[in-house]
C-alpha cells in the first residue's frame, strides 16, 4: 500500500488482519527510513504501530476523540490521517510538528508535549460530551511512565468517581524516556504476569449456569465471590478499586487480542482501562535491543547499523559539563545529592549514578514532588541539586513559590534546556523561566557565558548558603573553551566586561554573548564603540555596574534568549525607574509575546529578529547621530 494515498483512517474498517500486518510492516519501514534523515521519536512510535491501527479500526476519529499523552508516539496517527507526504519536513521549520497539532488536522483534538495531561483533558471532553447529549468515545492513550505523574492519578480518581464513559489505553512498554521507577510501576509489573481475569470470570459464570437446578444459585454465589476472586487472580486490582473496568494485559502487537479487548471496552458502561503491552522500538533491531533508550528521541542515523550521525570533535554537551562538575564536588562534600524527574539520560547523569548510586534520586515524572523533596532535604542541612529541564520546571511552580523560596531553602536548580530548543517546538522552548524565577523573593539566578564559567557556577551554587539558586544552561554543546582544573566560586551578583566601549552598552548573558560580541566588533569597524557586558547574574543584578552606566547616561541594549515580558530587560528598566534615571535610554531584545514553534535555533532567531544584523541596527538607532558622525 502507498501510504501517500491515505487521506483518512476509514479504509481500515475493511482491512483483514493479514492486510493490517502488511500495513504495519510498511509503516515501520517508512518511519525507519524517514527518521534516519529528519530524526525524531523513533522508539515510541515503532512500539505502537499495531495499537494505533487497531484504535483507528475499532473507533471512529474524529467523532471519537484520541488524546495522546506526551504525543511523541502519534506519528502513525498522523500517517493514517493524511499527513504522510509531510514527513520529509518532520520537526523542521514550518514543517510537520513532532507532537499532535490542532491546526494540522481535525483528528488532533489535544496538543501536548508534557506528560500526564491526557486523562484530565479526556475527562473534560467527556463532561462536555455528556452536557451536550452526544454519544462518542473519549480515548486517552497514556504510557506507564506518564501514569506516574501526579496529575494523571488525580484524573484517574475523578474519572472513576464520576463513572464517566472514558476508555483509557495504558500503553505499557516498561519504559518512558528511561526505565520507569516507583511503586506504581511495580504494580503494573504484577499485572503483566496475571491471568485474564475477565475472561476466566465470564467462562466460569457460563459453566456454572449450565449445571441443572443449582446452576443459577451457584452463579449468584460466584457473582458475590467476584471481588475476592479478582484480588486472587490480579494482584492489587489498583484500577478496579478506582472504579475502572480493567481489561488485560493485552498483547499490543497481536491484532486479534487488540480487537477483542477494544471491542469489549467500547461496549462497556463506565470508565475502562485497557492494559496494552508493547515493545518500544519493535521492528528495528538497534532500537529493540536498546537498554538505555537512546532511541527514544534521535537525530539522523545510518539505517543499516543504527550508527548515529554526529559531528566529530564536538565540544562537550552542556549537561555533561554540569554533571561532571557535580561528580567533582560530590567526591569532596557528602552533603550533595542529585534529584531528577525521570531525566537521568537527558541530563547526562549516568556517570553520577554509577559513582554515587545512593546520592541520586530519580522520582519519575513528578516535578512537583521533586521540587518539594529537594526542599525537605535542604531543611536537614543537605545540598540538593535538582536537575530539571526549564520547560518541566514550570510544572513545579507552586512548589518553588510555596516550599522553596518562601522558606528560603538552599536548593540548587540545574535548569537544563534553557532558551530555544529547536525541533521539539513550543511545548519545550525553555524561555519562561527567567520571568517566573526573577519575580520570586530570595531567588538567585545565573547563566554562564561558556562551559568553563558553567563549572564554576556549580561550585558557586554549592557554596551559596543564603537561599535557592539556579543555573540556566542551554541544550546542545558548549563552545569548546579551555577548562580550569580547579573549581572556584564567582561573587554573587557580579558582571564582567567582555569588551570595552564608550558609545553604548550591551547587557546580555549565555547563548547570545557571541552574537553581541560579533555585532560590537563589526560596529567598531564603522567607528562605533560598544561595550559588551556578561550579565551572568540575572538576579541579583550588578547594581554598581548599572549605576556607572546610568551615571554616564550610556544607551543600553539588553539581549536575552527568553521572554521579554517580565524578563531580564524588564529588570533593568525597573532598576532605572527605582533610581529615578528617567532620561536613561534602554531598549530590549528577546522572545516576543507568543509561542515559538519548531525549527532550528538559527531559523527561530531569524524569525524573531534575534540576530547580529538586528543588534547592529538597534544600536545605530540608540547612539546619538553626533557620536556616529564623530
Amino acid at each position: 500500500m502507498d501510504l501517500n494515498e491515505i487521506q483518512d483512517p476509514s479504509f481500515l474498517k475493511e482491512c483483514s488482519n493479514e492486510e493490517l500486518e502488511k500495513l504495519a510492516s510498511t509503516v515501520r519501514n517508512f518511519l525507519i527510513e524517514k527518521l534516519s534523515v529528519t530524526g525524531g521519536h523513533l522508539g515510541a512510535n515503532l512500539g505502537v504501530v499495531e495499537l494505533t491501527l487497531a484504535l483507528h479500526k475499532v473507533f471512529n476519529s474524529p467523532e471519537d476523540k484520541f488524546v495522546w499523552d506526551v504525543g511523541h508516539q502519534s506519528y502513525i496517527h498522523k500517517i493514517l490521517t493524511g499527513r504522510t507526504g509531510q514527513f520529509d519536513t518532520l520537526r523542521q521549520y514550518q514543517g510537520l510538528c513532532g507532537f499532535p497539532k490542532r491546526n494540522e488536522s481535525e483528528h488532533d483534538v489535544w496538543e501536548t508535549g508534557h506528560s500526564s495531561t491526557s486523562l484530565s483533558a479526556a475527562m473534560g471532553m467527556a463532561i462536555a460530551r455528556d452536557m451536550k447529549g452526544e454519544d462518542n468515545s473519549i480515548v486517552p492513550i497514556i504510557g506507564d511512565g506518564a501514569l506516574t505523574g501526579g496529575m494523571a492519578l488525580e484524573a484517574l480518581n475523578h474519572i472513576g468517581d464520576e463513572k464517566k464513559n472514558v476508555v483509557v489505553i495504558l500503553n505499557d512498554n516498561e519504559m518512558s524516556i528511561a526505565h520507569n521507577v516507583g511503586a506504581l510501576h511495580n504494580v503494573l509489573g504484577r499485572m503483566r504476569s496475571a491471568h485474564k481475569y475477565h475472561w476466566m470470570k465470564d467462562e466460569m459464570e457460563w459453566l456454572l449456569k449450565r449445571i441443572p437446578a443449582v446452576g443459577g444459585r451457584l452463579a449468584t454465589v460466584a457473582e458475590r465471590m467476584k471481588d475476592s476472586m479478582k484480588y486472587f487472580m490480579v494482584p492489587g486490582m489498583f484500577f478496579e478499586e478506582l472504579g475502572f473496568t480493567y481489561y488485560g494485559p493485552v498483547d499490543g502487537h497481536n491484532f486479534e487480542d487488540l480487537f477483542e479487548n477494544l471491542e469489549y471496552a467500547k461496549k462497556t458502561e463506565g470508565p475502562v482501562l485497557v492494559h496494552v503491552m508493547t515493545q518500544k522500538g519493535k521492528g528495528y533491531h538497534p532500537a529493540e535491543t536498546d537498554q538505555k533508550d537512546k532511541w527514544h528521541g534521535v537525530g539522523p542515523y545510518k539505517i543499516e547499523s543504527g550508527e548515529k550521525i554526529k559531528a566529530t570533535d564536538a565540544p562537550p554537551a552542556w549537561s555533561d559539563v554540569i554533571s561532571e562538575s557535580l561528580r567533582v564536588i560530590a567526591r569532596k562534600d557528602n552533603r550533595l545529592a542529585v534529584i531528577t524527574p525521570a531525566m537521568i539520560l537527558g541530563s547526562k547523569l549516568e556517570k553520577f549514578k554509577e559513582e554515587f548510586p545512593d546520592r541520586l534520586f530519580d522520582v519519575g515524572i513528578a516535578e512537583q514532588h521533586a521540587t518539594t523533596l529537594s526542599a525537605g532535604m535542604a531543611t536537614q542541612g543537605m545540598k540538593p541539586f535538582l536537575a530539571i529541564y526549564s520547560t518541566f520546571l514550570q510544572r513545579g511552580y507552586d512548589q518553588l513559590v510555596h516550599d522553596v523560596c518562601r522558606q528560603n531553602l538552599n536548593v540548587m536548580f540545574g535548569i537544563d534546556r534553557a532558551g530555544l530548543v529547536g525541533a521539539d517546538g513550543e511545548t519545550h522552548q525553555g524561555v519562561f523561566d527567567v520571568a517566573f524565577l526573577r519575580s520570586l523573593p530570595n531567588m538567585t539566578l545565573m547563566m554562564p557565558k561558556d562551559e568553563n564559567e558553567g563549572q564554576h557556577m556549580v561550585q558557586t551554587a554549592m557554596e551559596y548558603d543564603d537561599g535557592p539558586i539556579g543555573i540556566r544552561y542551554p541544550r546542545g554543546n558548549g563552545l569548546g573553551v579551555e577548562m580550569d582544573k580547579e573549581l572556584k566560586s564567582i561573587p554573587i551578583g557580579s558582571w564582567e566586561v567582555l569588551k570595552e566601549g564608550k558609545d553604548a552598552a550591551i547587557l546580555t548573558f549565555g547563548t547570545t554573548i557571541p552574537m553581541a560580541l560579533e555585532a560590537s566588533k563589526e560596529l567598531e569597524s564603522q567607528g562605533l564603540s560598544v561595550r559588551v557586558i556578561n550579565a551572568r547574574f540575572i538576579k541579583p543584578m550588578d547594581e554598581a555596574m548599572l549605576h556607572d552606566l546610568m551615571d554616564m547616561n550610556m544607551p543600553i541594549l539588553t539581549i536575552e534568549e527568553a521572554v521579554l515580558k517580565g524578563g531580564f530587560g524588564s529588570g533593568v528598566l525597573e532598576f532605572a525607574e527605582e533610581n529615578k534615571c528617567h532620561n536613561q535610554t534602554i531598549e530590549r531584545m528577546g522572545i516576543p509575546d507568543r509561542y515559538i514553534e519548531h525549527g532550528s535555533v538559527k531559523e527561530l532567531y531569524n524569525e524573531i529578529g534575534l540576530t547580529k544584523d538586528e543588534i547592529m541596527k538597534r544600536l545605530k538607532q540608540l547612539i546619538p547621530e553626533k557620536k556616529q558622525r564623530a
